[in-house]
């Protein structure tokens, strides 16, 4: 049975550096930093007070004239406007050659942000001599919370909202494998459309957790920087001074088709997926295999799916987040792939500019894939100024290049252990 290729045809974002593709892309080729103090709480007394923030952001007219999703989570709504732009740019919008039944969603969004100041005012209120009243906490939590609130934290309700404003009702699935999720989506997404069980596939991703909440556990591990007086430089991938990543949030979406269903629609084709690649650690919760094995399986699996050998990546959007362990790790695993071609690859992380937008992260990094093949320029790794003699490859130091793009790698590593890759081509 012949494979069927999988196409994109849309895509949407919505990040820290602007609410749609282009502007995003703009500020990237710029060099401009999203990461500011942290206004969407009172981050003062954190060990980190700054975070990569979408900021000014309202729903497009088109989604809010309804009113269905006033209520959606901060991140639901990130996904929406990303949605309504993938899904206009692929022709979707005007296209009756499609069939609801035949589009399925998957995403690797993340779970909405938790009521803070009700369920901490509540723990204080039924404090009784000591001890927490759970009975008076509950009476008191039926009264005060609100049922909508509540239902947003779940992570499956990005995907509701979307198959809601846009009529999908073919295979629906989300899955949160932290950093990696996104990627992961599409990888599956491409799947499910090369076995025949969908025709078209909305995917990517959506998180915010820019609050107490989010930023208290990623402090716990260490994982953040606090260059609290280095704010817009702070992330730092492969620089020798680098400690730790930023927190970010935003989202991405693409839309996947069949190619032979998206050139019999005439739907202007963007790049194609011609490979994905996942693996797992099996070593620790939160920390990588130190000798990238996880890593290198990952995007050795991406090669194999694409048929592709190494000297034929031109680029690598590198995980790259900015943190002591895997940007060291990452290094061993794309050498252990690419041999001496390592030396020779040209890898960025685009995180330097954007920050982590944690499940969104992957899919945001895939669009910039898309978008060097398009231009024939490759984006940064901004704020590299003392490199890392542990990172000795080519990573495209604080200024974009030229270069001839064809295929490109983009990898995507979470806790927990899960290492995704996708190879991007041009059609």
């Amino acid at each position: 049975m012949t494979r069927r290729r999988v196409v994109i045809t849309g895509m949407g974002c919505v990040t820290p550096l602007g609410h749609d593709v282009e502007s995003t892309w703009s500020a990237l080729l710029a060099g401009k930093s999203g990461i500011s103090k942290t206004e969407l709480f009172d981050a003062e007394t954190f060990p980190s007070t700054f975070s990569a923030q979408v900021k000014n952001f309202q729903l497009p007219e088109p989604l809010a004239k309804s009113g269905v999703h006033d209520l959606a989570g901060r991140q639901a709504k990130f996904a929406l406007a990303a949605a309504l732009e993938a899904w206009t740019q692929s022709g979707l919008d005007k296209s009756d050659q499609y069939n609801p039944d035949r589009t399925g969603i998957y995403l690797g969004a993340g779970e909405g942000s938790l009521d803070f100041d009700n369920f901490t005012s509540l723990l204080i209120d039924a404090w009784n001599n000591g001890k927490l009243d759970t009975c008076k906490w509950a009476k008191l939590a039926y009264e005060r919370f609100e049922i909508h609130r509540e239902q947003e934290q779940e992570a499956n309700m990005v995907l509701s909202h979307l198959a809601n404003q846009f009529g999908i009702e073919g295979p629906a699935i989300n899955i949160l494998t932290a950093c990696a999720a996104s990627t992961q989506a599409i990888g599956e997404a491409t799947m499910i459309i090369r076995r025949g069980d969908a025709d078209v596939m909305m995917t990517g991703g959506a998180h915010s957790m820019i609050h107490p909440y989010g930023v208290t556990g990623f402090n716990r591990l260490n994982a953040l920087s606090t260059k609290n007086d280095e704010i817009t430089t702070a992330s730092r991938p492969f620089d020798l001074t680098r400690d730790g990543f930023v927190l970010g949030e935003g989202a991405g979406i693409l839309i996947l088709e069949d190619y032979e269903h998206a050139k019999n629609r005439g739907a202007n084709i963007l790049a194609e997926i011609l490979g994905y690649g996942s693996s797992a650690d099996a070593f620790r919760i939160t920390d990588q295999d130190p000798n990238g094995e996880g890593a290198a399986a990952g995007m050795k699996a991406a090669l194999e799916d694409a048929n592709l050998k190494p000297e034929q990546i031109d680029y690598i959007s590198a995980h790259g987040t900015s943190t002591p362990q895997n940007d060291t790790v990452e290094t061993k695993a794309i050498k252990a792939v690419f041999g001496e071609f390592a030396y020779k690859v040209p890898i960025s992380s685009i995180k330097s500019s954007l920050g982590h937008l944690i499940a969104a992260a992957g899919v945001v990094e895939a669009i910039s894939c898309v978008l060097a093949i398009r231009d024939q320029i490759l984006p940064a790794t901004m704020n590299l100024k003392i490199p890392d003699p542990q990172c000795d490859l080519d990573y495209i130091p604080n200024e974009p290049r030229k270069a001839t793009v064809r295929v490109t790698m983009s990898n995507s590593f979470g806790f927990g252990g899960q290492n995704n890759t996708i190879i991007i081509g041009k059609i």
